[in-house]
């Protein structure tokens, strides 16, 4: 206990406030599958998946090797001014798991904010217009770019690039246009073409759109199966490249490799990151090779050997794990078992999710749909308690999402829906300790 407490106050007095986004004091020590150990010993089922970085757990032993042996053979080697094998080995998988007929490349980064700030740069470059549209509650990075072109609260407020348009997104359960009688999906798109390229900006200057096919850190919303193919039906009338940032849903997540193929359609770019690197810092923009060969968006360390090493790797036991698939099944049994034992909560307001990412929209009541931040900060505080880690985001603080690594059990899913439905009656009759809750802020609205 002695030793926790001495942690947890080096980090108060030692790591930069700026980078933290806590919701419990946890000490994470070691991690096996889903689960991760504090420093005292204690096991936790982990649902958040470290925000979905975690898609393998914590402890594949072939990706462990593989990087293992890399710096066995150097400690670093880039792509910036040299050729490595394992950047070819990585890249050359990615283009292949890419779906399209047109020549494809692939470029390396550290993280998603900086593979979504590239892909800005080389869709500009390429395309010679000045303008990029995204969508109000997007997110897409936390650097000053990512920040410009992504739409929701963060800690600096809501900040727009002053090249980026935005559009309301087709959320189901708060709509962007209440009442409206036409479809949801094809209004959303109807103000981009009737009202936005008319009034705002001409499609001519749009070099992209940049989109993501749940959008996740604003409440884990699912669009309607139609807007997708809308947009991209859209894109094409106007000579417009689709972005899909899939960094935190990709890569299996959704029940397909790539999120947006559960819509039958192609990207000209897709942004990857999070999870990609097997734990390590890794991101890439994989697509058509005229625009990734446009302007310049390097870094000394682009391209690190036993990054990629480990980004192939990872690819592998996806593939060799059946875990595009398992996430499909798996993601099904949870959203059913969410839906089965929380759904009757009058403060669970709707549940939605693919696959392995699920998001609980927690309410003041059913009727009003008001988001219920306390609700949300002191259920996942009581989890942690209970043993499940998990994390709330949301335009308002209100949404619990659920993003666990792909190899979640259905034993584990029963442990976790369990844990939860506690954690949920504690909230209800009074019994967690608001006062402990109070010491982290979460997300940062």
């Amino acid at each position: 206990m002695q030793q926790n407490r001495d942690l947890l106050h080096k980090d108060n007095m030692l790591i930069a406030n700026s980078t933290k986004v806590r919701y419990n004091p946890m000490v994470i020590q070691s991690g096996s599958g889903s689960r991760l150990k504090d420093d005292k010993g204690r096991s936790y089922l982990d649902f958040g998946g470290n925000w979905a970085l975690a898609n393998l757990g914590y402890d594949n032993k072939n990706v462990q090797a593989a990087i293992q042996k890399q710096l066995e053979n150097t400690s670093y080697a880039g792509i910036v001014s040299s050729i490595n094998e394992p950047a070819l080995l990585l890249a050359e998988k990615l283009v292949q798991l890419m779906p399209g007929d047109f020549h494809k490349k692939a470029w390396f980064g550290l993280s998603g904010s900086d593979a979504a700030e590239a892909a800005q740069r080389m869709v500009l470059a390429s395309s010679g217009k000045s303008r990029i549209l995204s969508f109000v509650g997007a997110m897409h990075g936390t650097n000053d770019t990512g920040m410009g072109l992504s739409g929701l609260p963060g800690a600096g407020g809501v900040k727009y690039g002053s090249h980026v348009i935005k559009a309301p997104f087709p959320d189901p359960y708060r709509s962007p246009f209440p009442g409206d009688s036409l479809g949801l999906a094809d209004r959303c798109t109807s103000f981009i073409e009737d009202y936005l390229f008319k009034t705002i900006c001409p499609p001519s200057d749009i070099a992209a759109v940049f989109v993501e096919t749940v959008q996740s850190d604003s409440g884990d919303v699912v669009p309607p199966d139609n807007f997708m193919p809308l947009l991209r039906k859209l894109c094409d009338e106007h000579n417009i490249l689709l972005v899909i940032d899939d960094i935190k849903i990709g890569l299996g997540r959704t029940g397909r490799m790539f999120s947006y193929e559960h819509y039958g359609i192609e990207a000209d770019l897709i942004l990857l990151g999070k999870s990609l690197g097997g734990g390590l810092p890794l991101s890439a923009v994989v697509g058509r090779a005229d625009v990734l060969d446009s302007g310049f968006a390097g870094f000394t360390t682009s391209g690190n050997a036993a990054c990629c090493i480990a980004g192939f790797e990872t690819l592998n036991e996806i593939e060799r794990l059946n875990l595009v698939e398992h996430s499909a099944i798996a993601g099904k049994y949870l959203g059913d078992k969410l839906a089965s034992t929380l759904g009757d909560y009058e403060i669970v307001g709707d549940i939605r999710g693919r696959a392995l990412i699920q998001g609980i929209d927690l309410v003041q009541d059913k009727i009003s749909k008001l988001p219920n931040r306390q609700a949300a900060s002191s259920i996942v505080y009581r989890c942690w308690e209970l043993g499940l880690l998990l994390y709330y985001v949301g335009n308002s603080g209100n949404v619990l999402e659920i993003t666990p690594p792909l190899v979640l059990t259905a034993d584990e899913i029963d442990e976790g829906t369990s844990i939860l439905d506690q954690a949920f009656n504690d909230y209800m009759d009074g019994k967690i300790d608001q006062a402990k809750v109070a010491e982290f802020s979460g997300w940062f609205v």
